[in-house]
């Protein structure tokens, strides 16, 4: 496993993550090289000398009381050392430092005991733990133990809040703009990411125009381009429709007519039927090539819309059972959407007995389960019963199925939504249909 195939799960996912990533890298390593720097060179050095500085005064506090053994002027020394220098100094004759290790550790009390040892090279204890503002020193002297309290703030700059507040402060400011200026950049590729999934799923973006950055800009007056063109060539192929349509309902009409004026002899009513015929098939041939383009996606109530069709479907002898899980809501293209599942419905009921439908909606999609009891249909054949004019009952009688579009109009008009139907098999031993479209 490579080193990349490994951070790869923990990586974002998304533009503005993986940006910010990009952003944050940097200002993370730019904060550890500076603090490495600050620490090493420049906090080190200026706590280096603030302990000698405390090392060199006690050295000197020292001289004085080895030259001066009266009580009362090391009482005057050790008031002006607390005075001048915030140094409080207590003596004990003949006392023994019980143990000369240190309490505490860290940069401070490293940095004070090596200063002491340089300065006054005697045997001393620094207690740094015991409390939280002052460090606590013990220095063996020949005739006793000198107590020293001195306060922290002595042993090191205050700088150094000051740089890490100033630092991370910054860090934090430039990481919000720049969270702020790449939002900005990765919005127009999401809106461009909504109108290209609402075109696929048949709704209008009209408010959708170019933005953001010259790629970002280039790329969205494509799709408009692309969305134009397959509008437009959606619109010519249903305007020239139409207008085969008129000319192939016109001599038909008059063939109605003048069969209506004859006598029903020498199979006139055979041909009667036959224009009946061909008057279906012309409805079903430009209901397929035609689509369903033109129709927007409105907000639809789906529980209404299949009680709908049960009831058309009842009406007609069918027994039928609709369970629906509350009000479902989509926005989608209500005649297109319902001819499809009317056909389902019809199918069902053709060639099965009972009927189940149930819907429901599962996370950001609509389900809709059709089941009949009839004799289903092969696994190898689910696929071909979608293909233009495949019938699987091969005598091509409408009377029994139609001219073979039905199924293929109702899965152009689920997938114009965004969806997507499945054939399975039925819990009873029949057809599953199932229809999944996006809410």
């Amino acid at each position: 496993m490579t080193f990349s195939t490994f951070l790869k799960p923990y990586l974002p996912k998304s533009l503005l993550g993986r940006s910010v990533l990009i952003i944050v890298m940097p200002l993370f390593l730019l904060q550890v090289i500076s603090a490495t720097v600050f620490f090493q060179n420049h906090w080190s050095k200026v706590g280096r000398r603030l302990a000698l500085g405390v090392g060199g005064e006690l050295s000197m506090v020292i001289e004085n009381m080895r030259q001066n053994t009266d009580p009362n002027v090391r009482a005057r020394l050790f008031k002006q050392a607390n005075n001048t220098v915030r140094l409080a100094l207590h003596f004990e004759p003949g006392k023994v430092i019980p143990d000369q290790a240190r309490l505490g550790e860290g940069i401070l009390v490293h940095q004070l005991t090596g200063a002491l040892d340089e300065t006054i090279n005697k045997p001393h204890r620094i207690d740094a733990a015991s409390k939280k503002r002052y460090v606590d020193i013990e220095i063996q002297l020949p005739e006793g133990v000198l107590y020293v309290t001195v306060s922290k703030k002595r042993l090191f700059s205050s700088s150094t809040y000051a740089f890490v507040l100033m630092s991370v402060g910054t860090s934090v400011l430039l990481f919000f703009v720049a969270v702020i200026f790449m939002r900005n950049q990765v919005r127009p590729i999401r809106r461009l990411a909504v109108a290209a999934d609402d075109f696929g799923k048949g709704r209008d973006s009209p408010k959708f125009k170019p933005e953001g950055a010259s790629e970002v800009r280039r790329a969205a007056g494509a799709f408009i381009a692309m969305r134009n063109r397959i509008k437009r060539q959606i619109q010519q192929r249903t305007d020239m429709l139409a207008g085969v349509s008129h000319d192939l309902r016109t001599p038909l009409t008059r063939m109605k007519l003048q069969l209506e004026m004859m006598s029903d002899d020498d199979g006139v009513s055979e041909l009667k039927t036959d224009i009946s015929d061909m008057e279906h098939m012309l409805d079903e041939y430009l209901a397929f090539v035609r689509g369903q383009g033109a129709e927007k996606a409105v907000e639809t109530n789906l529980t209404n819309l299949l009680s709908e069709i049960s009831v058309q479907a009842r009406r007609k002898g069918a027994k039928i059972d609709l369970h629906c899980e509350g009000d479902i809501l989509a926005a989608v293209k209500v005649n297109a959407l319902k001819r499809a599942l009317t056909n389902f419905v019809e199918n069902s009921v053709r060639y099965g007995g009972n009927t189940a439908i149930r819907a429901g909606l599962r996370s950001d999609m609509v389900e809709i389960v059709i089941d009949d009891d009839g004799p289903g249909i092969p696994e190898d054949k689910r696929e071909e019963v979608f293909k233009p004019f495949v019938r699987l009952d091969a005598s091509r009688n409408p009377e029994t199925g139609g001219v073979g579009l039905g199924m293929t109009i109702a899965r152009d008009a689920i997938r114009g939504h965004g969806g997507e139907v499945l054939l399975e098999d039925a819990p009873g031993g029949g057809l599953r249909v199932r229809v999944s479209i996006p809410v």
